[in-house]
């Protein structure tokens, strides 16, 4: 099986070396904005020249995008078309959402990345759609915990402080300003704690001006983007998540097989891997003030945290990315020989 891989935005550039390294060809469609219609006639051309048997798309615009060009090649060069989604459909825009419905019946194959995103589809939808968590690379995570010592002096954090770490683009769904609140009570009450937080997004000026308003100063580190992001979470000792909405999230899953008890919001897909009361401590979104008292709760109790600590890393240990390359691998070799001409 050969595998190539196209990318919309040319400043998405976060994963081509990685790729690039393992040999997998990569081309960037090369415009700035995914509404200009000109990537269509780029994945089109691409497409001729080097027709696929499979094109799975992963970003609700790339989907319908992909569907459109699908169907208009002759047939002896149509692939046949896979879409993953990687958040609950209440998390997109309605434009989004209306397109994607729109345009799902041209798909092949319907995946998800939990049963939360599966649920949260349209009835039509649902039915066609199956659930693979992506996983992640855990050897290659937990080998990050030999980082802790270099990490924390990196940063100024001190060999005994408590760290609670996060990791999130600077998006709505995140919900930072909860976060950023609820870690002003916790240093209020605890006051050596700090936090770190690792990502970028277009809200950057505005959460760091509530930072700023709310005197967090170094007690909450705000890196921005990290591509060691896995590294610096292993410098920490609890992760937090404060989302409005999740699917699951790659971070979430990292964080388990660091062996971090989480705090998280009870949203989307993080229930399926954080039970409340074994890997973590979960409350619903929107509350700084359940968010703030949750996390207090775990910093303030080491036999209770340590416990959790545990737990989280067997259960990070089930989240391996292999279980879910054997299962797209099968549903590829289920759809490609019915793919026409090749």
């Amino acid at each position: 099986m050969s595998v190539r891989v196209a990318y919309l935005l040319p400043y998405k550039t976060a994963l081509v070396g990685e790729l690039e390294a393992e040999a997998v060809p990569v081309a960037c469609l090369g415009y700035q904005n995914a509404l200009d219609p000109r990537w269509l006639t780029a994945l089109r051309r691409s497409m001729i020249q080097e027709p696929v048997d499979i094109i799975h798309a992963h970003n609700p615009v790339m989907a319908v995008g992909a569907r459109i060009v699908a169907h208009s090649l002759p047939r002896r060069l149509r692939p046949r078309v896979v879409v993953t989604d990687h958040n609950v459909w209440y998390g997109y825009k309605r434009v989004s959402r209306w397109a994607d419905g729109l345009t799902s019946p041209l798909d092949d194959a319907r995946l998800t990345v939990s049963e939360a995103v599966r649920a949260s589809l349209p009835a039509p939808i649902q039915r066609r759609s199956r659930v693979v968590v992506q996983g992640i690379e855990v050897e290659q995570v937990r080998a990050q915990r030999a980082e802790r010592a270099a990490v924390r002096a990196e940063l100024g954090l001190g060999a005994g402080e408590l760290v609670v770490g996060t990791i999130g683009n600077l998006r709505v769904q995140k919900a930072y300003p909860d976060l950023l609140a609820a870690a002003r009570e916790v240093v209020d009450r605890l006051p050596d704690i700090r936090f770190v937080a690792v990502g970028q997004g277009p809200l950057e000026a505005e959460i760091r001006a509530i930072h700023d308003r709310l005197k967090l100063g170094d007690r909450f580190l705000l890196v921005g983007y990290r591509a060691d992001a896995v590294r610096v979470m292993a410098a920490c000792d609890v992760f937090v998540l404060a989302s409005h909405y999740e699917g699951l999230g790659v971070a979430i899953m990292e964080a388990l097989a660091l062996g971090l008890p989480v705090v998280a919001t009870a949203v989307g897909g993080v229930p399926e891997v954080v039970e409340h009361g074994r890997e973590g401590l979960l409350v619903p979104p929107g509350r700084p003030r359940e968010l703030a008292a949750a996390l207090v709760t775990l910093l303030t109790d080491d036999e209770r945290r340590q416990r959790m600590a545990e737990v989280a890393a067997q259960r990070g240990a089930l989240l391996s990315i292999d279980t879910a390359i054997r299962r797209t691998e099968a549903m590829y070799h289920e759809l490609a020989p019915a793919a026409p001409g090749r």
